[in-house]
C-alpha cells in the first residue's frame, strides 16, 4: 500500500484509495489503475508582461479517469498550482462525479500565476492560449472544464469562444458560462447551495436542530458567499466569516446580505474582526472551510472548535488533521460529497447545452437538493454498513462504482 509523502496531496489521496481498495477487496492491479492518471499534459505559455518582456508560465491539464464518462474538472489560476496539486484534484473529481452518480470522469487544470496581478486582457489571452494548446484533448465528449480559483464565468466564455473557433459551435465544451452565453440559471450558486444542503442534512442526521446552528466559514468567494446565504435561509446562524483580507465574527449572528455588498471582508464594520486563519478556530457548531486546500492541518487542528466540519474547499483537511478531528468525535463530511453540488450544476448545464433547452431555476434547485440528499443518505448508510467514517464511506461508494465500470469495460486487470 502506498504511503503519503509529506505535503504531497496526490500521495495522500492515493493512500485513501488504497485503503478503500482493501475494504472493497479489489485486486492490486485495479488499485494501481485507480491511483494513476490517464493523461498529464504540461504546457509552456509565453505571455507578454506590462514591461513588454515575455514571461513563460506553466499550464496543466490532468485527466485522471474516463471510466464513467468524459472527464470533468475546473481550471484554476493560482501561484501555488503544481503538478501534484492538479493530480490530486483530478483524482478527487473522479470520486466526486462517481459519488454523485453523474456520467463523468475526473480532470483538473490550471496555470501557475497570481490571478490578482493579471489585467483583463492578460487573463483573456492566457485562457485562449491555454485552450489552443490543449484543444485536441478537450471537448464535450472528452474533457469539459469549469471555473475554479482565479477563473470565473467570463473566463469560461473566452474558453468556449476559442474552442468553438477551432472545433465549431459546441457550447457544451465548458460549463460555468455566463447566462448570456449558454450558461444556465442556478449554476453559479450550485456548489454553495449543495454545501448548505449537506450541512443541514448532517445536522438532521445527528439529531441536531438546523435552526439556530452556529456556522463559521473560511472563504467568501463564489462558494462561501452562496453557502452562507443558503445556510442563513435554512435558519442557521452565521457567526464568523473571513476571506484573505480578514473577516468578522459575532456569536449573535452576522448579516450575510450586508457583507455580500462589500468588495472584501477586510472592510467590514460589523461585529469583531477575525483573521483568515483565525476564523477556523472560532467556537461554532458547523465549520465550513471554503478556501484553499490544507487549511486545517497539524499546526491548527488542536484549536478547531466545531462539532461538524463540512469541506466546501477541495482537500482542505490534511490526513493527519482529519484523524485528529475524528478522534475527538468531530463529524467530517468530505469534500467529494460536500462540494459536489458544483459538478451536479455543471452536469445540468452540460445536459441542457447538449439538448439545447433551458430549465427554470426552480427545477435546477429541486434536482440539486434531491440528488445531494440522496448522495448523503447513501454515504451515511454505507458508513454504518462498514463501520467507517464518512470520508471512507464516500470513497467506498465512489471507488466501487469506478472499479465496476472498469471491470464492465473489459479491463485486463
Amino acid at each position: 500500500m502506498p504511503t503519503s509523502e509529506p505535503n504531497n496531496p496526490f500521495a495522500e489521496v492515493n493512500e485513501q484509495i488504497a485503503l478503500t481498495g482493501e475494504i472493497l477487496k479489489l485486486k492490486p492491479g485495479v488499485v494501481a489503475e485507480l491511483c494513476q492518471c490517464e493523461r498529464e499534459v504540461v504546457i509552456a505559455i509565453p505571455m507578454r508582461g506590462l514591461d513588454e518582456d515575455v514571461e513563460v508560465l506553466t499550464g496543466y491539464r490532468v485527466q485522471h479517469s474516463s471510466a464513467r464518462g468524459p472527464r470533468k474538472g475546473g481550471i484554476r489560476f493560482h501561484q501555488d498550482v503544481d503538478l501534484d496539486d492538479v493530480r490530486a484534484l483530478a483524482s478527487l473529481m473522479t470520486w466526486k462525479t462517481a459519488l454523485i452518480d453523474v456520467p463523468f470522469g475526473g480532470a483538473k487544470g490550471g496555470v501557475a500565476v497570481d490571478a490578482t496581478k493579471l489585467t483583463p486582457l492578460q487573463r483573456e489571452e492566457l485562457i485562449r492560449r491555454w485552450t489552443r494548446s490543449l484543444a485536441e484533448v478537450l471537448g464535450p465528449q472528452r474533457d469539459i472544464p469549469a471555473p475554479d480559483l482565479g477563473t470565473d464565468a467570463l473566463t469560461m466564455a473566452w474558453l468556449m469562444d476559442e474552442y468553438n473557433r477551432i472545433a465549431g459551435f459546441q457550447p457544451a465544451c465548458v460549463t460555468g458560462k455566463p447566462l448570456g452565453l449558454f450558461g444556465v440559471a442556478g449554476r453559479d450558486e450550485a456548489t454553495g447551495r449543495g454545501v448548505a444542503q449537506i450541512a443541514a442534512e448532517t445536522l438532521g442526521a445527528a439529531g441536531k436542530p438546523v435552526n439556530g446552528a452556529r456556522v463559521a466559514l473560511q472563504g467568501f468567494g463564489n462558494v462561501g458567499r452562496h453557502a452562507a446565504r443558503v445556510c442563513s435561509e435554512l435558519g442557521m446562524r452565521i457567526v464568523a466569516i473571513a476571506d484573505v483580507t480578514g473577516g468578522v465574527q459575532d456569536q449573535g449572528g452576522l448579516d450575510v446580505a450586508a457583507l455580500a455588498t462589500l468588495p472584501t471582508l477586510g472592510q467590514a464594520q460589523l461585529g469583531e474582526p477575525v483573521g483568515a486563519a483565525e476564523v477556523l478556530t472560532v467556537d461554532c457548531d458547523v465549520l465550513i472551510p471554503a478556501a484553499l486546500g490544507g487549511a486545517i492541518n497539524e499546526a491548527n487542528v488542536a484549536d478547531v472548535k466545531c462539532e461538524f466540519l463540512i469541506e466546501a474547499a477541495n482537500h482542505p483537511t490534511t490526513t493527519t488533521a482529519d484523524s485528529v478531528l475524528r478522534g475527538r468525535g468531530v463529524t467530517v463530511v468530505p469534500d467529494i460529497l460536500a462540494n459536489s453540488g458544483g459538478v451536479l450544476g455543471s452536469y445540468f448545464e452540460w445536459t441542457q447545452n447538449l439538448q439545447e433547452i433551458n430549465w427554470p431555476i426552480e427545477r435546477f434547485r429541486s434536482e440539486l437538493n434531491s440528488r445531494m440528499k440522496r448522495a448523503f443518505e447513501l454515504v451515511v448508510t454505507t458508513s454504518q454498513h462498514y463501520g467507517v467514517d464518512l470520508r471512507t464511506a464516500a470513497l467506498v461508494v465512489a471507488v466501487g462504482r469506478v472499479a465496476d465500470a472498469i471491470a464492465l469495460r473489459g479491463s485486463l486487470v
